[in-house]
C-alpha cells in the first residue's frame, strides 16, 4: 500500500510518532490568520449526543479554525473521542512498534536492499528532503517512506502541533475531560506496513518517485475542509484510492463501518460526544455520519 494512499488518511499517526527522527523545522513565518469553516455534523440519540468533526492531522499554523458551532462543542462535549492514542502512552507504543517492526538487522543497512535505480532515487529524495542518511540506515522501507513524507510535508509548513486533533486533545486532557479512542496505535500503524518484503521494496521504489515530484498535494485537501465541502474533500479522498479499492476498503470503508458500530454503542450512554476524526472519514456516502443516518439517527450537517 503505496504512501501516496495513506498521506491524507494516516498522517496523524506518522506525524504524532516519527517526527522526532527529524531535525526540528525552522519557527514558521509570522503570517496572517485565516479564518475556516470546517463541517460540523450532529448525531441526535435518545439521551445523547455526537459532534462529529473532520481533522486535517497537519495544518499551516495560521489557520484559525474554532468556529462558533466548534467552539460550543469543545464547551459542551464531557467524552472527547479520537482515533488513537496521542498521549505518552500511545508514543511509547508506537515507538515499541517501530523498535519491533520497523527496524532493520544491525548488519543490514538500508541502501544494501536497493537496487542501482532505486538507491539513486533514495539519494536524490534524501538531499530534497534534509533528511540524514544516517538516521534512516537501519529502517526498513516503509518507515523510512513515512519518515521523507513527514519531513517534505513539515516543509511545506505543515505541522503536527497546529492539526485540529492535536489541539483538542490538549484542550480536553488539560480540562480533565473524559477520553476515548476508535483504534490502538499498534492498529494504525499495521495498516502501514505491508507484509510482504518484496512488496514493501517495490512500495518504496513507488514513493521514492512519487517524493520527487509531489508538490504541497495537502493545499487542495485543506482548501476543500476550510470551506467546509465535504463533497469535495470525499472526491479528493476518493482520487487517492480509485485505483487500489484494496486499500479504500482497508483504509477507510471497513473502518469507517467499525467506528459507526462503536458509535452507535457510546449513543446508547448518556453523554455529549466531540469526536475529531480524519475528515475523509466522515465525508461521501460511506462516511461515518451517512452510516449513522442509515441506521436511522437524526443527524444534522452537510
Amino acid at each position: 500500500m503505496r504512501i501516496a494512499d495513506l498521506k491524507p488518511l494516516l498522517a496523524l499517526l506518522t506525524a504524532l510518532l516519527v517526527t522526532h527522527t527529524l531535525a526540528r523545522a525552522d519557527p514558521p513565518p509570522v503570517v496572517s490568520k485565516i479564518a475556516a469553516h470546517p463541517a460540523l455534523w450532529i448525531v441526535h440519540a435518545k439521551n445523547a449526543t455526537a459532534y462529529l468533526l473532520g481533522s486535517v492531522h497537519v495544518l499551516p499554523p495560521n489557520i484559525e479554525w474554532r468556529t462558533p458551532e466548534i467552539a460550543t462543542a469543545i464547551a459542551t462535549a464531557d467524552t472527547f473521542v479520537f482515533e488513537a492514542p496521542m498521549d505518552n502512552n500511545g508514543q511509547l507504543d508506537g515507538q515499541d512498534f517501530i523498535r519491533e517492526h520497523g527496524t532493520l538487522p544491525p548488519e543490514v543497512a538500508l541502501p544494501s536492499l536497493l537496487d542501482a535505480q532505486t538507491l539513486k532515487d533514495y539519494r536524490k529524495t534524501l538531499a530534497l528532503t534534509h533528511v540524514s542518511p544516517e538516521s534512516l540506515d537501519h529502517t526498513r522501507p516503509w518507515l523510512a517512506a513515512i519518515i521523507l513524507e513527514v519531513a517534505l510535508i513539515r516543509a511545506e509548513n505543515y505541522l503536527p502541533d497546529s492539526g485540529v486533533d492535536r489541539q483538542i486533545f490538549a484542550l480536553a486532557k488539560s480540562e480533565g475531560k473524559s477520553v476515548q479512542y476508535f483504534e490502538t496505535v499498534n492498529q494504525q500503524f499495521s495498516l502501514l506496513m505491508p507484509q510482504s518484503p518484496q512488496l514493501e521494496l517495490t512500495e518504496f521504489d513507488e514513493d521514492l518517485k512519487q517524493l520527487q515530484t509531489e508538490s504541497n498535494e495537502l493545499g487542495p485537501l485543506v482548501d476543500a475542509w476550510s470551506h467546509g465541502d465535504a463533497a469535495e474533500v470525499a472526491r479528493l479522498v476518493n482520487a487517492d484510492l480509485e485505483s487500489d479499492p484494496a486499500a479504500r476498503k482497508t483504509l477507510l470503508d471497513d473502518r469507517n463501518t467499525a467506528w459507526a458500530a462503536q458509535l452507535k454503542r457510546m449513543l446508547a450512554l448518556p453523554h455529549i460526544y466531540l469526536v475529531t476524526v480524519g475528515a475523509g472519514h466522515l465525508a461521501g456516502p460511506h462516511g461515518v455520519p451517512a452510516l449513522l443516518r442509515e441506521a436511522g439517527y437524526k443527524v444534522d450537517g452537510p
